[in-house]
């Protein structure tokens, strides 16, 4: 369960303890669980998607198991986007990791309360497609495409490794749709030292995503969904085909030239010059017919690429108008556009 905090036996090894919120937060009792729980949030800002989480001793198994609870409340209290995706994903890798030396019973007894349709199949498994297409849809890459799958009666045959991977996606999704937390003034005191200082790291990351580094655009007009790939890119993650697609269109529709966009995407892990050049070039319509806009927010839905909406995201369809919107709110008064623009 310290390994696997998310599972419902987890919730209910907890709550067999009869530890309080109150306990929890401030007990000295539960101190070890506190930097536990703080440690987590704070790895997934400074290391990014990689982890190098080690074995939990027996005698730190209960304060391990408590952090996880620890860390979800400390990231709802700050309740950003960008934090929350890069902690589901450190959980998410950490969890695959965990279980590539536990046996398949555990696999499936995990993959089951994830809700996945998987089963045994010879040396591996087999998926049900719908799952496989639920958990795979940002994992554009040819050896994820379902016509490049072994299907047989609606299931997908999977290697140990794939199924873990798929696995993994769906940890994280399940990640996500729980935060944030609702969290009350009592949480905020009892992490008043804490907070801050991650909140500090968070700013600069963010302040990592300089003006100056990607040409004459304003970041905090970024609708979530963008904001996120580009956080990516930046966290040196492999963007999907269909969100590389979408941020050079936006990029591209809110005034970067190809050779600002081009720097945005020089350090992606699969980098090749001369191919990103060119997508970008025919994305620009520089080299092609058509110069392509940005997907509507409910291709981006669809397609795994949104993160979850903001209050402004209610109110449009298009991260262009979202874009434009943002605009509006950050000009002061009396203001005309053409003395913004």
């Amino acid at each position: 369960m310290a390994k696997l905090p998310f599972l419902n036996e987890a919730g209910a090894y907890i709550r067999g303890e009869r530890i309080t919120l109150e306990e929890l937060l401030t007990d000295p009792a539960y101190a070890r669980a506190r930097a536990l729980g703080k440690g987590r949030v704070v790895e997934a800002l400074e290391k990014g998607p990689a982890t190098d989480r080690v074995a939990v001793a027996p005698a730190d198994q209960l304060a391990a198991l408590l952090a996880y609870p620890v860390a979800r409340i400390l990231v709802s209290a700050v309740a950003d986007t960008y934090l929350i995706r890069r902690y589901a994903l450190r959980e998410a890798i950490a969890t695959e990791q965990s279980l590539e030396a536990e046996s398949d019973d555990l696999v499936l007894h995990v993959a089951a309360e994830l809700g996945l349709d998987l089963r045994r199949e010879g040396g591996g498994f087999r998926l049900h497609f719908t799952d496989f297409l639920k958990h795979t849809n940002t994992m554009r890459e040819t050896p994820w495409k379902l016509i490049n799958q072994t299907l047989d009666a609606g299931y997908v045959h999977l290697r140990r490794e794939k199924a873990l991977r798929v696995m993994r996606n769906a940890v994280q999704r399940r990640i996500e749709e729980g935060l944030p937390l609702d969290v009350n003034d009592a949480i905020l005191d009892a992490f008043g030292r804490e907070l801050p200082e991650i909140r500090g790291l968070l700013e600069a990351k963010k302040a990592a995503f300089k003006a100056d580094d990607i040409g004459r655009v304003s970041i905090t007009r970024f609708p979530p969904c963008m904001y996120n790939l580009l956080a990516q890119i930046q966290a040196h993650e492999n963007v999907p085909h269909m969100g590389r697609f979408a941020i050079v269109s936006f990029l591209h529709h809110i005034g970067m030239n190809n050779e600002e966009i081009y720097r945005v995407f020089g350090d992606v892990p699969d980098f090749a010059a001369d191919v990103t050049k060119y997508q970008i070039e025919h994305i620009t319509g520089t080299t092609s017919a058509t110069e392509y806009t940005p997907p509507e927010c409910s291709t981006m839905k669809s397609y795994g690429l949104c993160p979850g909406p903001d209050r402004v995201c209610l109110r449009i369809r298009h991260p262009l108008s979202y874009y434009r919107v943002k605009g509006r709110e950050s000009r002061p008064k009396g203001e005309s556009a053409a003395t913004a623009a």
